[in-house]
């Protein structure tokens, strides 16, 4: 095994999260493709790790903490490491040690960059960027929003700890309507398939439903409403983790409109 930084042949595979396999990840559409396009230049940084034949297995990507979802200084935060753990496509790689060592890589590229520390978010349930094993490797939670932990690990003795961004408000609702609002910034094609499926599902109510997205690539608008990646309908947040299906966003969708006055 061995870990090298993203390379031009490999940044189609990178930007579908080595899952060049799956319809779901096609669904997701070219968002992720656009971020980094827009993100390569302004210090994103990425790995694979490859087996003994060269095939990639793994990936993290981590950039400087000021283009992240958390307040910091001097730190790179990481969006996600992940290893490919499917029968499908290129199989499954987890248990061999790359995440350890995707992230021994990235701590090691931190450092030489000059960052106080390498910041990473975890989720407190024993599923994908679980805390409890950014724990394992030295990382201590300083912050939490519900199942969502931010950990760190400071490499110098002045190093200040992060803190996440917190929403400041959510969407509002518009009188004998039906709002539907995404955020999306780009990043996570997860959130992007989200983004996909909820603009197809408002679309089947014509005008009852009004469709709104918030684009929180920008940073100015990230910090007005603290909120990178979400969906609503009115005012009422839906659990976006594991992307639901086409077919749930639209009941959801149907049960508000039902409610409206005719």
């Amino acid at each position: 095994m061995k870990v090298m930084d993203l390379s031009e042949n490999h940044e189609k595979l990178y930007c579908m999260c080595l899952e060049d396999w799956s319809d779901d990840i096609k669904e997701a559409g070219k968002h992720k493709e656009t971020w980094y396009s827009r993100m390569k230049d302004k210090g994103l940084r990425v790995k694979l790790a490859l087996d003994d034949r060269d095939n990639p297995g793994g990936m993290i990507q981590y950039l400087p903490i000021e283009y992240s979802f958390a307040a910091g200084e001097n730190l790179y935060y990481i969006l996600c490491i992940w290893v490919h753990g499917h029968k499908q496509g290129r199989g499954n790689f987890q248990g061999k040690g790359m995440g350890a060592a995707l992230l021994q890589a990235a701590e090691t590229d931190a450092r030489e960059r000059g960052a106080k520390g390498l910041v990473a978010w975890g989720l407190s349930l024993p599923f994908f960027m679980r805390a409890s094993w950014f724990k394992k490797h030295g990382y201590k939670p300083v912050d939490r929003i519900g199942l969502q932990v931010l950990l760190w690990k400071p490499f110098t003795d002045d190093a200040v700890p992060p803190c996440w961004i917190r929403p400041k408000k959510k969407p509002g609702k518009i009188p004998h309507q039906v709002t539907v609002t995404v955020f999306l910034d780009g990043w996570c094609p997860a959130q992007s398939l989200t983004y996909e499926r909820a603009k197809r599902a408002a679309a089947l109510f014509g005008d009852k439903v009004v469709f709104k997205e918030i684009d929180t690539f920008d940073r100015e608008t990230f910090l007005e409403w603290g909120i990178s990646d979400g969906l609503y309908v009115d005012d009422k947040a839906i659990r976006t983790g594991p992307p639901p299906s086409f077919e749930k966003i639209r009941k959801k969708i149907a049960r508000w409109v039902s409610r409206l006055k005719a």
